[in-house]
């Protein structure tokens, strides 16, 4: 039974992390296309109109891809956890439910209209883009909703051994959502900018387009600040509610070993569950862990030795994980500042080794987003519903060489859809954008003027 836990464990976490490979890009990029797209129906402006085209299509690609790996995964609640299934199916349906209902539908349609639409309905481009940005940020909304009900459960009552809605609007309402909710879209709109920062640096490097890459640029700069920004700040708040709600997932976030007040931050440490300390501490700040986790250099944090040792989560994977995804978050600050600053000074198509730098960073945003995502999930363990349900109850009874066959054909599947967005993206993210039409052969609404004769 172990191994079938086992297996079913790391197929769901295959899956997830395939699938956010694709979600992120579509979060932050369909927003970025959306302003674009504004901006032309202002200005009429053609730098926007292509802008808007070539964002647009590597964003269809990566959104096109991505749907397939968000099915699959659903799939799984009835195959492989079957018994979570019915204990959770009343709280966890309704979310889901709404979600394919409501956000998927308005996906569709809109980027069918903005796709296919363009010469039909020229003036309806921005806001069907809209429309795609806010569908996109509702499925994550209800996705999210669904699973922050298995971090800080609320709203319910149990009745025969399942869980029974309540309460719509505490579930709703649950503060762990919203924290994760805003963390995640922020994060992902780190992943959208920096794509289109390292994008546009790849052409930058070679004179090419210039005037189209260096306005791209400074859209992806604009949102890289705002995020960079954001997201640390909302997630020392989503840390602080945490240790209030998963005290054993927080004390893992720096492997606090002793309660007690006045809590130290400790520059480096090396964790040793086995024997219940650190391996090595090094460079202690008095009251900085206190004020992580309280807002208060003198509050007090629960350490992992007052948690049963049944119930801790993985410290060493949760340690390094969210260490990680700090440095990075820090990381991505500091390279969007110092973009504003050479913009600032006229100096960023001279500065060879920055833009090389963010062409190179394009994958570590999705780095950063994926350990959030092993943070906050192995830090629940051994919860698959904090508190209520152990994830080794959660489990199908189904047969080791069916996660196994399942498994594998899984990565298959997924590896080369991985591979066919990467293939499509970098080919047309270098191909550039497609050339200004000559003057006086196209008027704005995309019309020829043989066509607009026509009309």
């Amino acid at each position: 039974m172990a191994e079938v836990i086992l297996l079913s464990r790391i197929q769901f976490a295959v899956t997830v992390i395939y699938h956010f490979l694709f979600v992120p890009l579509t979060l932050g990029l369909v927003v970025l296309v959306a302003l674009m797209e504004t901006r032309y129906a202002r200005t009429g402006n053609e730098l926007y109109r292509r802008m808007a085209d070539y964002w647009g299509k590597l964003f269809t690609i990566n959104f096109a891809l991505g749907i397939v790996t968000g099915i699959t995964m659903e799939f799984q609640f009835g195959t492989n956890w079957s018994e979570y299934s019915k204990f959770m199916g009343d709280i966890f349906g309704s979310p889901l439910a709404i979600e394919a209902l409501l956000a998927f539908f308005l996906e569709s349609t809109f980027i069918g209209v903005w796709l296919f639409g363009k010469e039909r309905f020229p003036k309806l481009r921005a806001l069907s883009m809209w429309m795609v940005a806010i569908g996109t940020n509702i499925s994550a909304l209800w996705i999210i909703t669904a699973n922050g009900f298995m971090q800080n459960p609320v709203g319910y009552t149990i009745q025969d051994g399942r869980i029974k809605l309540e309460s719509f609007l505490q579930v709703v309402t649950n503060s762990y959502t919203w924290y994760m909710f805003f963390h995640t879209v922020l994060a992902s709109y780190i992943v959208g900018a920096f794509f289109v920062l390292g994008v546009s640096a790849y052409h930058l490097l070679r004179k090419q387009h210039v005037e189209f890459y260096k306005k791209s640029f400074q859209f992806g700069l604009v949102m890289a600040l705002v995020a960079t920004l954001a997201v640390p700040l909302v997630g020392h708040f989503q840390g602080i509610h945490t240790a209030k709600v998963q005290p054993a997932k927080a004390a893992a976030f720096e492997a606090v070993w002793e309660s007690g007040p006045n809590q130290p931050f400790t520059v480096f440490s090396i964790p040793d569950p086995a024997n219940e300390r650190n391996l090595l501490d090094w460079g202690k700040i008095p009251g900085v862990g206190s004020l992580m986790y309280t807002n208060s250099f003198s509050g007090y944090v629960t350490g992992l030795k007052d948690i049963p040792a049944d119930q801790r989560p993985n410290v060493p994977a949760v340690f390094w994980s969210f260490r990680l995804m700090v440095g990075l978050g820090f990381l991505f600050l500091g390279l969007a500042w110092y973009g504003l600053y050479l913009w600032r000074k006229g100096r960023l198509l001279d500065s060879r080794r920055y833009l090389k730098l963010l062409l190179y960073s394009i994958p570590l945003p999705y780095v950063a987003i994926n350990l959030g995502w092993v943070v906050t999930e192995m830090g629940r363990q051994p919860w698959i519903v904090y508190g209520l349900m152990k994830t080794s109850q959660a489990v199908s009874p189904i047969a080791l060489g069916d996660i196994l066959f399942s498994l594998t054909g899984l990565v298959v599947f997924y590896t080369s859809l991985i591979v066919a967005d990467v293939y499509l993206l970098h080919k047309y993210a270098v191909r550039g954008p497609v050339d200004p039409p000559a003057e006086g052969s196209v008027k704005r609404g995309g019309k020829t003027p043989a066509r607009a004769a026509q009309a």
